[in-house]
């Protein structure tokens, strides 16, 4: 059943959405690292979806720092200005100390085998890629990451497998910003990247004015695959 647990980071506690297995056997701990818009119905699905295929889901509050369980579904603009002034705001490298936090807890859940991977959207996606390259987890995911161009030379500091989804019509990342993220994970032989032609930032997003239910489904079917090979 769905909770909430409290994750106890370097600078203090913040929360984190659970979702679990029917299963009884220890299983593998899929982090799921929130967009802009908070730990919101989308982020709890995404974590209720992990769940129905046999992970545990866990999603952290990624801005507890700012306002402890703001969540936005994106309609209001004044929630959406208060998003991106978090985003503005946002520490990248307490962000990575954070979900390093969430990640350590992951391992010892009840229920948990050890195994975690971390997998975000826009802002987490970002996160995910830079966990990925600076900490020890066992398989990463982004979808989107936005800003990840900024931090390329980290690719070569990768050590956990890592896919990303990038949407050729990103508003958020442009064709020569795609091109520098592709170059450095080409170099890369534990790194995976998917285009997707026509798409908009935040195009899996489910309810958002981009979802592409198509592409989107094309990109979890990879990621399921991509996690069950890394984590099973």
């Amino acid at each position: 059943m769905p909770e909430f647990i409290t994750i106890d980071g370097p600078d203090g506690p913040f929360r984190a959405f659970v979702a679990r297995p029917e299963a009884t056997t220890p299983r593998p701990v899929v982090l799921v690292l929130q967009e802009i818009l908070g730990v919101n119905a989308n982020m709890r699905e995404v974590a209720e979806a992990f769940a129905t295929q046999g992970y545990i889901g866990l999603a952290p509050d990624l801005f507890w720092r700012f306002e402890p369980g703001f969540e936005s579904e994106g309609d209001d603009p004044a929630e959406w200005e208060k998003a991106l002034g978090f985003y503005g705001a946002y520490d990248i490298d307490q962000g990575v100390a954070d979900v390093q936090a969430a990640v350590a807890t992951a391992r010892t859940l009840p229920g948990a085998d050890g195994k975690v991977a971390v997998m975000g959207y826009c802002l987490g996606g970002l996160m995910s890629f830079l966990t990925a390259a600076r900490t020890e987890v066992d398989a990463a995911v982004a979808y989107y990451g936005g800003g990840t161009e900024r931090f390329v030379a980290e690719a070569a500091s990768l050590r956990a497998p890592f896919l990303t989804h990038l949407a050729e019509a990103d508003e958020y990342i442009d064709a020569a910003a795609r091109a520098k993220i592709q170059d450095a994970l080409s170099r890369r032989p534990n790194a995976e990247v998917h285009t997707y032609p026509g798409r908009n930032h935040a195009f899996a997003r489910h309810r958002g004015a981009h979802f592409h239910a198509a592409d989107a489904a094309l990109a979890d079917s990879r990621t399921a695959e991509f996690l069950a090979r890394h984590l099973r």
